[in-house]
């Protein structure tokens, strides 16, 4: 699946001449030729919020970590409660350097057997080098290159996966099974990057595409592609790798201090041991400062904000940066993410966003910015 094409050098998805053949626009993202849009980001936005969208998420890393002290080996990298995780359950995870720093952030599962882990693609080399370093004499490291990923998007999700593969319709949101179709082995998590209800589907590279056109001719699914999966993520409030998260952001800047579990913090049972864990733990216990936090922005305006813009108070003094910026679809107006000082979360002064030398007036916005619309256990 992760061959280069000699004209590009880029790496192909087991979905690229499918995605050719659909007319989807190509570009180069995290090493990989990706489909940025088909019909229009704005279409397959709209159709993942109404209705059903499927995207190639293949060139994401998927990792398999085994071993009698597998649990164990995977909190000394990250500040998750891992060994207390259920079989079959997802959680949130971040990677972390020496310095309490993002390398990565991940979704793993408890499979039984094994963690199971998704990590970002253009993240997913240094990763590996990362936990072989770390943990590869405590536990065994598989990187699992001959398997496909597919995100099923949408509302009407479980209605067309339904008919495909009975009883997926039994999971809810961070939760997954082994299942088959048509004799091939699949695994399954009902969770996604776009705020809505879904799924992420790990399936054998070499039936990636059959598995893709059998739910593309599910009434409910189109394809979409790049654009509108970075759409839905920033309505959702998600941070992307490498643009609201990297190596020189904390957990607790990044206001991702409620995926670090109690037994991981002061006083926990398992408190601290992994890297970072005193400036990490420090700024969740207010004895380290923190200089800056991850803010939701909105403008009434209709000048999109974007990325690297920087922020500045009345007075033309920089006071954060946008990390991401697009034109809401959903709410018809611009929203951004990005970081600022603390003490303009709560001082009312007011906020603008230089814009090709234009003071945008933007103010503070609770994210989400479009509400989840996940499938949670009742």
């Amino acid at each position: 699946m992760s061959h280069a094409t000699p004209e590009t050098d880029l790496q192909l998805t087991p979905l690229n001449a499918l995605h050719l053949e659909l007319g989807a626009r190509m570009v180069p993202f995290a090493g990989y030729s990706m489909p940025v849009q088909y019909e229009g980001l704005l279409a397959e936005h709209k159709q993942t919020r109404e209705s059903a969208s499927l995207f190639d998420v293949s060139h994401m890393g998927q990792i398999r970590i085994s071993g009698p002290d597998a649990g164990l080996a995977l909190e000394s990298l990250m500040p998750m409660d891992v060994i207390g995780l259920g079989v079959d359950r997802q959680r949130y995870g971040l990677l972390l350097n020496d310095q309490g720093g993002i390398i990565d952030d991940l979704m793993f599962v408890n499979r039984g057997t094994h963690y199971f882990l998704i990590v970002n693609g253009a993240c997913k080399a240094g990763d590996l080098q990362h936990m072989q370093e770390r943990i590869g004499t405590r536990c065994t490291i598989t990187p699992m290159p001959e398997q496909g990923l597919l995100a099923l998007q949408g509302p009407q999700a479980v209605v067309a996966l339904e008919r495909l593969v009975p009883g997926v319709q039994e999971l809810v949101f961070m939760t997954g099974a082994a299942f088959q179709w048509e004799g091939v082995e699949l695994y399954i998590t009902r969770s996604g990057y776009t705020g809505e209800d879904g799924f992420e589907i790990s399936v054998p590279g070499d039936r990636t595409e059959a598995l893709a056109r059998a739910l593309l001719a599910q009434p409910e699914v189109k394809p979409a592609g790049l654009g509108a999966r970075n759409s839905l993520r920033l309505e959702a409030g998600l941070g992307l790798y490498g643009n609201d998260l990297d190596t020189s952001t904390t957990p607790t800047e990044a206001v991702l201090g409620w995926s670090i579990q109690k037994v991981r913090r002061t006083g926990g049972e398992r408190a601290g041991g992994f890297p970072g864990a005193d400036v990490v733990l420090g700024q969740i216990d207010g004895t380290l400062p923190v200089t800056r936090k991850r803010i939701g922005l909105i403008s009434n305006g209709r000048t999109p904000v974007r990325e690297p813009a920087t922020l500045v108070n009345s007075a033309g003094e920089q006071i954060g940066v946008i990390t991401s910026g697009l034109p809401s679809p959903t709410l018809g107006q611009p929203i951004a993410m990005g970081y600022i000082q603390p003490d303009y979360l709560s001082n009312g002064q007011e906020i603008f966003a230089q814009v090709r030398k234009q003071a945008v007036p933007v103010q503070l916005a609770d994210m989400p910015f479009v509400a989840h619309n996940y499938k949670r256990a009742k």
